[in-house]
């Protein structure tokens, strides 16, 4: 039996960024680096572009799991950052379940390192209390795609949505007039081929 389309809505999501650790991601194998830094980055920045309330997250950054990413941090300075001293689920951790209630929004977008466990253990709890849940797929990584595919399973099966960076940024913008110069731009800066587009776009708009 199918689900009702559920909507991702501007209005009422949070994006939660779960373990995005420099040790953690030398266990990325089901994804190139280049690529997958670059999904990761690319969901910080439609986060900021959409001016949705981030989480930052990380699981005893001060072993091997190491620091979180420089980037995020530098992306938002101000936002919640949440360093577990050692819960493994994130929802285990009260400060960060009081971050996002905080937010007041009940639509989740969460990404992480690793998909099986720091992604799907906080994405299972959430559900189980009544968000709305939205998996960023290719800013998540495991160890190999056997393993990604029995994480995907299970949080699907829970209720889960899973998506890209692409889809959930498109969902969010609904409609291309709403602001063409600033969704070109996002998608220009993080996808090649569309970069070839904006161009030949802006160039046939400036000789009118």
């Amino acid at each position: 039996m199918s689900k009702p389309y559920v909507r991702l809505d501007k209005n009422n999501a949070a994006v939660l960024l779960v373990d995005h650790q420099a040790g953690l991601s030398s266990l990325v194998r089901d994804s190139d680096p280049d690529r997958f830094r670059n999904n990761v980055l690319a969901l910080a920045d439609l986060a900021k572009y959409f001016e949705l309330p981030t989480i930052l997250t990380t699981s005893f950054e001060n072993g091997p799991n190491g620091p979180l990413m420089s980037e995020l941090k530098e992306t938002f300075p101000e936002a919640p950052y949440i360093a577990r001293p050692g819960q493994i689920n994130a929802w285990d951790n009260e400060d960060f379940v009081k971050a996002v209630k905080a937010t007041g929004r009940k639509q989740l977008i969460i990404a992480g390192i690793v998909t099986e466990v720091c992604v799907a253990f906080p994405a299972l709890s959430a559900l189980e209390e009544g968000y709305e849940v939205f998996v960023v797929t290719d800013a998540s990584g495991t160890f190999d795609a056997f393993t990604r595919q029995s994480a995907w399973d299970r949080m699907s099966a829970a209720g889960a949505q899973l998506m890209t960076w692409f889809g959930v940024a498109c969902e969010l913008h609904r409609d291309w007039r709403n602001d063409i110069e600033g969704l070109g731009t996002l998608f220009a800066n993080h996808i090649p081929d569309y970069r070839n587009l904006i161009n030949s776009y802006t160039t046939v708009q400036n000789s009118k």
